[in-house]
């Protein structure tokens, strides 16, 4: 029973520090974005970096 004294504080010490951490990604914007990573699949980028067009070369073209 004396290990209680050290585990009741210690788990509420650790719910507290996940339920601030919630609440400052809250606060950040971490949430604010959820169609984003639906569509980023499908960008195409299996070109290297050097042979992707750029966006002021397409807006040239139009």
């Amino acid at each position: 029973m004396n290990v209680l004294v050290y585990l009741l504080p210690m788990a509420l010490f650790i719910g507290l520090g996940a339920l601030g951490a919630f609440l400052w990604s809250l606060k950040s914007g971490q949430y604010d974005d959820l169609e984003g990573a639906a569509v980023r699949i499908l960008n195409d980028d299996d070109l290297p970096p050097e042979e992707r067009p750029h966006k002021q070369d397409q807006s040239q073209d139009k």
